[in-house]
């Protein structure tokens, strides 16, 4: 190997070196905001499956299609599944087609929303805004009356039909 090429597989090194570190960077930051329910790691896991955890405590996203409450057609309300704060009322859910539960509005005061640029982009982290809990995101490319997409994670949500 002469002085150019390691010349050159150093900027080619360094140049995918801050390409991963710009997508890492900018997640939504949450560590100064409070909640009214905090708990450890540990008694987050007592009380939530480990995709749930995966989901709601280290934003995780589930897989696309696998949650029951894609097909969740019923009358009631979608709850936080961490803290079981209403977050969604089932007469704003709609099909969006993307393999996740989504909604065109929250309930009043439910969730919080924060700016995410993990993924070296920009988008609207929604989360819980009793324990924190990452829900999804938002886009703008739902139906009327909003025109919101809320594209949330079904393993963050427990369903609460409605009662006669």
């Amino acid at each position: 190997m002469n002085r150019r090429d390691l010349l050159l597989s150093g900027v080619a090194f360094a140049a995918v070196a801050g390409a991963v570190a710009t997508l890492r960077m900018g997640g939504p930051a949450r560590a100064a905001e409070t909640f009214e329910v905090t708990k450890t790691d540990a008694e987050w896991h007592a009380i939530l499956s480990d995709e749930a955890f995966n989901v709601l405590r280290k934003e995780g996203t589930e897989y696309p299609g696998t949650s029951p409450l894609l097909n969740e057609h019923r009358k009631g309300i979608f709850a936080c599944a961490g803290c079981d704060l209403p977050v969604y009322p089932s007469d704003t859910k709609f099909d969006s087609g993307t393999g996740w539960p989504s909604f065109w509005q929250e309930i009043a005061n439910a969730v919080g929303k924060t700016e995410d640029r993990s993924l070296g982009m920009t988008r609207t982290e929604v989360h819980c805004r009793r324990c924190g809990g990452h829900l999804g995101h938002v886009f703008d490319d739902g139906p009327a009356p909003t025109g919101l997409r809320h594209c949330i994670n079904g393993v963050a949500l427990t369903f609460k039909p409605a009662t006669a």
